[in-house]
C-alpha cells in the first residue's frame, strides 16, 4: 500500500505531505468573499509568484513572508478548508477519496497533471495584470 493509503494527513512526513501536491496551482487562485452570505467566488487570478508553466510557487519557502494572505496548508485542518478545489489530494483524502489516476503520485509521471487538464496554466492571469478580479469569477466544472 502507498503512504497515502495507511497515513492521515498528521500522520505524514514533511516530505510525504509535499509530494501530495499535484501542482495544479487552484489553492493559488484568488477567492471573493460575499459579506453577507460568506459565499465564495473563484476567480481566474492568480498570485504574481506562481509561474503559470510548472504551476509552482516560485518563491515558496518565502511565499507566506511575501504574501501575507498566503495560506500555509500544514498549519490547518482540512475539514475547515472547503474552498480546496475537489480535485485537490489534501481535500480527497480529507473526505476519504482515492487519488485520481492523473495524480502523480498515481501515474508516476509529474506531467500527467498538465496533460489530464487540470492545472491552471491555459486560463490563469496574474494578479498584476488584472485591474478588478470581480471580471474574472470562474465556476469549477468538478
Amino acid at each position: 500500500m502507498k503512504f497515502w493509503e495507511t497515513k492521515t494527513l498528521a500522520q505524514m512526513s514533511a516530505e510525504e505531505w509535499e509530494s501530495l501536491c499535484d501542482n495544479c496551482g487552484k489553492c493559488c487562485l484568488h477567492k471573493l468573499e460575499e459579506e453577507d452570505t460568506g459565499e465564495l467566488a473563484f476567480t481566474s487570478v492568480c498570485c504574481d509568484l506562481i509561474d503559470l508553466e510548472t504551476c509552482r510557487c516560485t518563491r515558496y519557502s518565502e511565499r507566506c513572508t511575501l504574501v501575507p494572505d498566503c495560506i500555509d496548508l500544514k498549519q490547518h485542518d482540512f475539514a475547515e478548508y472547503n474552498w480546496l478545489p475537489a480535485t485537490c489530494a489534501y481535500r480527497l483524502l480529507t473526505d476519504g477519496k482515492p487519488l485520481p489516476d492523473w495524480h502523480p503520485l498515481v501515474s508516476g509521471n509529474p506531467e500527467s497533471v498538465k496533460d489530464a487538464g487540470v492545472t491552471i496554466t491555459s486560463y490563469a492571469i496574474k494578479e498584476s495584470q488584472v485591474e478588478d478580479m470581480e471580471d474574472h469569477i470562474i465556476e469549477w466544472l468538478d
